[in-house]
């Protein structure tokens, strides 16, 4: 079983990787987005009844962005 730990410095690494990649912010929508497809791709594929935990999810992130947008931080 992955640790927390292990999966953020992952996900960091891949942040770093997607930045090199691609320098310029405005492109990284596209690898989010495929990020976003295979989250839901794995969600479903564990459980079809996930569909709707998914959305909600994403509403959740939808809220934590425009949280982002006003205040300037990140809320975990």
């Amino acid at each position: 079983m992955v640790k927390d730990y292990e999966l953020r410095e992952e996900l960091e690494e891949a942040a770093k990787i997607v930045s090199r990649y691609e320098s310029n912010p405005i492109t990284w929508i596209r690898w989010i987005t495929y990020f976003l497809k295979q989250l839901e791709s794995q969600a479903l594929d564990m459980n079809p009844m996930n569909q709707d935990r998914y959305e909600d999810m994403l509403s959740l992130l939808q809220d934590v962005i425009h949280q982002r947008r006003r205040t300037g931080g990140w809320s975990e």
